[in-house]
């Protein structure tokens, strides 16, 4: 049976998986060489995969561990990275037509042969980087240089900070892997305010925490009565007004005596 492991090679990003059988003594966390579509990357072991699921798979070999040499190529070539990234930046500032164009990261293939720059523009038109790119290619004459269009959160996962809940880390940057899809029904069920400070994250977008409870909150409401309904409580029938599903507790409007709150389990509907 393989030995499939699975290899990120940023902090946070999708895991790959690699057939790692011709290295010997592979531990969580060692770093590899591996033969991807941007050329020989240098990568970190994060997992393994179960047999289970290595049936009827074609996986690619690791080539190598990574030796101290490719260790410290890694970091000369971050370094140029930063440069290279600063002059786009630069580049934009002074051009018209790129103010709207935030450059993301640069990243270079382990020798270096490949250089991959992500942006993010929100515009319709891909925009005009026709300019920069002959500067860039001119600095860096024997390198392939490619453009690549990121969205917007992708673009927060990338560049990180603060979360908009005060986390010191972002969730898609700490352990998001991939996005799922968040709509504007899951804050209606969690009863979140739709202000959009409420529900926009840093990105722009929906937060991707009103799907992490999801979940969680349909499960949790399953047995408390919908808002608006009439119930009966230990003092008296009144009005569902608010719902706290993660306590399980109703707030019922009961006319002069007020509103008040009750758990659900002291709540009968009423026919």
């Amino acid at each position: 049976m393989a030995l499939i492991v699975g290899i990120r090679f940023q902090t946070g990003g999708k895991t790959y998986h690699f057939d790692a059988t011709s290295v010997a003594d592979v531990h969580l966390g060692d770093y590899v060489i591996v033969e991807t579509s941007r050329g020989k990357q240098l990568g970190r072991v994060v997992s393994f995969l179960e047999k289970a699921d290595q049936e009827n798979r074609n996986w690619k070999s690791i080539l190598r561990a990574a030796t101290p040499r490719d260790l410290v190529l890694r970091q000369i070539w971050e370094n140029k990275e930063t440069k290279i990234l600063e002059k786009c930046r630069e580049i934009a500032r002074e051009d018209k037509g790129l103010e709207e164009v935030k450059f993301v990261s640069a990243e270079f293939s382990l020798e270096g042969e490949n250089l991959v720059i992500l942006y993010c523009y929100e515009g319709e038109d891909d925009p005009k980087l026709n300019g920069l790119v002959k500067k860039l290619k001119k600095a860096n004459p024997d390198t392939n240089l490619e453009m690549r269009r990121i969205g917007p959160r992708d673009t927060a996962k990338i560049l990180g900070g603060m979360g908009a809940c005060g986390r010191e880390i972002r969730c898609c940057t700490e352990f998001m892997t991939e996005f799922i899809p968040i709509s504007i029904k899951m804050a209606k069920e969690q009863g979140i305010s739709l202000a959009p400070s409420e529900i926009t994250g840093m990105c722009g977008r929906l937060r991707c925490c009103l799907m992490h409870e999801h979940e969680q909150y349909l499960q949790a409401k399953k047995n408390m009565p919908k808002r608006g309904k009439r119930v009966i409580t230990p003092q008296g029938e009144g009005k569902v007004v608010r719902l706290n599903p993660l306590s399980q507790i109703v707030s019922v409007d009961l006319g002069e005596e007020g509103i008040i709150d009750f758990d659900v389990v002291e709540i009968e509907r009423k026919k």
